[in-house]
């Protein structure tokens, strides 16, 4: 890396880093979330990192894009290990981040050729996926500052993030205010709640990109953790990896995960989709539908550690990707090289191209309007 572009990483903050993402971890000392200095921006942007604790589980958040640095969790000896992948310094998610525990928006995924039409006018957007717009754009949420307000309430502690993009900003319409509150309950639950209001008719689609190995960052392959997904069908793409509007059936394919079943096991069945995708990289629709209130969809379990994560949203549909351009040129914080399928993503979302594809649940948001979703996280072993 070229050191003349390297940030200043203050060195409590990279220290800690060490000590916090170790087997050994040590708990952050108390309930409310505890602020420090993790490094600058170009710029001379501060970025802070919160740690905070409740239930048994561990996190550290850093006020660039929203990003989970670190997320602890027991196996079944009680041994806590960072279970999401991401860097130890801040540079490294400036130059090279493929949106490691980051919120995503102004759009989750895909919009084909960056480009929409609401209300009779076309928008172009920020094209960063071959021809295509992918997660909000060159300069998405992801790499975003966002003003973050801690917070403890009756058992939970939490933060509050907030983000204003202005009319425009990388193409779309509207000004959009966006609220996300990261809560750690009594239990040990990590549960997300996405706000968004805008003074115009826009598109919204927030999700969080963390990157999952149960059995510990930098552990190697998650072809062997168990998936299920409560799906029966999913939106095949095409060679640019967007929706062909229709919803096919999982019945018979490598895609029916409605028994829990090894990543691994049909990931190298010569599947079109799967040769498209260069392994799983798909958004699953959730038999449940939109809901008023989160309801189980997913659940994720590494047989080793035992390990569990049980996933429950609001959201129509989820987007499994299976780390497949981890390519082995990102050096993680517990200093391993990550490399194809060293993790796996689930992020609950309305589906990608979503703007373009009139069958699909709307991701139109108005003035008057408030856009509202939430994700809920529950470990076990």
């Amino acid at each position: 890396m070229d050191m003349s572009r390297r940030t200043v990483v203050a060195g409590a903050a990279a220290a800690g880093v060490t000590a916090a993402l170790s087997g050994t971890a040590h708990a952050t000392g108390g309930r409310h979330p505890v602020k420090e200095l993790f490094g600058r921006l170009a710029d001379g942007t501060k970025v802070y990192r919160w740690s905070l604790e409740n239930g048994g589980t561990r996190m550290k958040v850093l006020s660039y894009g929203g990003i989970v640095q670190a997320l602890e969790i027991p196996d079944s000896r009680g041994r806590y290990r960072n279970v999401s992948l991401g860097f130890a310094d801040l540079d490294d998610y400036v130059a090279s981040s493929p949106y490691f525990g980051a919120l995503i928006g102004r759009y989750g995924n895909r919009i084909a050729k960056g480009r929409f039409t609401l209300d009779g006018t076309t928008h172009q957007l920020s094209v960063n996926d071959g021809e295509n717009s992918l997660h909000g754009g060159e300069r998405g949420f992801d790499k975003r500052v966002w003003d973050v307000e801690p917070f403890t309430r009756g058992s939970d502690v939490g933060l509050r993030l907030y983000c204003t993009s202005a009319d425009g900003e990388m193409g779309y319409p509207g000004t959009l205010k966006s609220k996300v509150t990261y809560t750690l309950t009594r239990g040990g639950d990590w549960r997300i709640d996405y706000e968004a209001t805008t003074d115009r008719a826009t598109v919204v689609n927030l999700t969080s990109h963390v990157y999952w190995n149960l059995a510990g960052e930098g552990s190697g392959s998650i072809y062997d953790h168990e998936v299920s997904i409560a799906a029966s069908r999913y939106t095949p793409v095409d060679a640019g990896l967007i929706p062909t509007g229709e919803l096919a059936k999982v019945a018979g394919t490598p895609f029916d995960f409605r028994r829990a079943k090894a990543v691994g096991r049909d990931i190298r069945v010569a599947h079109q989709q799967l040769l498209y995708g260069k392994g799983i990289d798909h958004n699953w629709v959730l038999d449940k539908g939109i809901t008023g209130t989160p309801e189980h969809v997913a659940t994720l379990r590494d047989p080793g550690s035992g390990r569990t994560m049980r996933m429950a949203t609001t959201e129509p549909g989820l987007q499994f990707y299976s780390g497949n351009f981890l390519d082995g040129t990102l050096v993680g914080t517990g200093g391993a090289v990550y490399r194809q399928g060293d993790a796996l993503c689930l992020e609950t979302q309305h589906f990608p191209d979503s703007p373009n594809q009139p069958a699909f649940p709307s991701t139109v948001l108005r003035p008057g309007q408030v856009y509202r979703s939430t994700t809920v996280h529950s470990f076990g072993v």
